[in-house]
């Protein structure tokens, strides 16, 4: 196939163009690896800018894009920032990567009279040294650390203070309400026995599941926490809810059976007594045409046996006997109702344990619970 005069021109001019452009690059990439070899001809990395002179200053500043989590079981916590530098170096050069977003993020500028700015995007995980005593109502000094390994370290610290709000919700809101909910056994009759031991196990079961859940959060330390008082306070008023029913029942239990010992004396057999109110006097006669009259007194309980069945008068005056019971005690009266330890209880335990909040949440609040590390101080 024959090309046509014009379009054969066409394609020698651009396979001419073509072979012009890849000239003039190859060209310019030589040039500037010229120039960059240039930049770094006599630069010396291992010595510092104005080395042997004067210090050299450096500027830094750091941008916060991010921040969080923290993590109060690892002691740590992660930020996103960006890193900047900015000193002066005569030499005018300093090495480098070419700035590329498929590499790690940075910027490197040469001005002019020689300032070098060279910035980076970090995602840092640094440690934070925490000391949990006053959790949750703490604050920490959490350092972060910049520089080399032949001069001077820069420490930056972040000043962290823990919001209780979710604490509130979750954990001490519940232990209230619990040890409230255990101060109501005091209110139910002490005949109830399976309502009060309901009771009573159900808020120490409770209460060890709250504690349970709220280490959950922190690490393994040796110390106690502000919660962690808080919890065992909370649970000692419940454990004393269930051993104050324990004493309550006990006496009862005792007076009852003292009163049961009390019923069985009162019944048994009367034991009587009989007595005479007044000098017993029978007269007997012995016959109607007897010359005489026999008159005797007779103390004894039992009548003579009359002689003769043809008496007209046996018996003038009949003895009088009267018996006097015993009177058996009175029966002590059903022990229902409510105790005193129980009246004692309704007072005591809710204003003691009104008193515990009271100075707890007055020393924890008003107290500075910022927790600086030694470093700092």
């Amino acid at each position: 196939m024959v090309l046509p005069l014009p379009c054969l021109c066409l394609v020698l001019w651009v396979e001419n163009a073509l072979g012009k452009l890849e000239d003039e690059g190859n060209f310019y990439s030589k040039n500037i690896s010229r120039i960059l070899d240039n930049l770094l001809e006599g630069y010396d990395n291992r010595l510092r800018p104005g080395f042997g002179g004067a210090v050299t200053e450096v500027k830094t500043d750091i941008y916060v894009t991010s921040f969080g989590p923290v993590s109060d079981v690892e002691m740590e916590y992660t930020m996103d920032v960006f890193f900047r530098q900015t000193w002066t170096d005569e030499r005018n050069g300093k090495k480098s990567i070419a700035h590329n977003m498929t590499t790690p993020n940075k910027l490197f500028r040469i001005m002019q009279n020689g300032t070098i700015l060279y910035t980076m995007r970090l995602t840092i995980n640094a440690d934070c040294p925490m000391k949990l005593v006053n959790f949750p109502m703490d604050g920490h000094a959490c350092p972060l650390k910049f520089g080399s390994c032949e001069y001077v370290i820069m420490t930056v610290y972040f000043h962290l203070q823990r919001k209780m709000g979710y604490f509130m919700i979750q954990i001490y809101t519940p232990c209230i309400m619990t040890v409230i909910l255990s101060q109501v056994s005091f209110w139910i009759n002490k005949e109830s026995v399976p309502a009060r031991t309901v009771f009573g196990i159900t808020t120490v079961l409770t209460m060890t599941t709250l504690s349970i859940s709220a280490r959950h959060s922190l690490p393994k330390v040796s110390y106690a926490t502000a919660m962690d008082w808080f919890i065992a306070v909370c649970f000692a008023f419940v454990f004393s809810a269930l051993i104050e029913f324990a004493a309550v029942n006990y006496f009862t239990n005792l007076q009852t059976q003292k009163a049961k010992r009390k019923a069985q004396i009162a019944a048994s057999p009367p034991v009587t007594i009989a007595k005479a109110t007044e000098p017993l006097e029978a007269e007997i006669v012995l016959h109607p045409d007897s010359k005489y009259h026999l008159k005797k007194r007779i103390t004894s309980l039992t009548l003579p046996i009359v002689p003769s069945p043809e008496a007209s008068k046996v018996l003038t005056r009949a003895p009088i006997l009267q018996s006097t019971p015993v009177t058996p005690p009175p029966l002590s009266p059903t022990f229902g109702g409510t105790s005193k330890i129980d009246q004692y209880s309704r007072i005591l335990f809710p204003v003691a344990f009104a008193g515990f909040n009271l100075v707890y949440w007055i020393v924890y609040l008003s107290k500075d619970t910022m927790e600086v590390s030694s470093s700092v101080e």
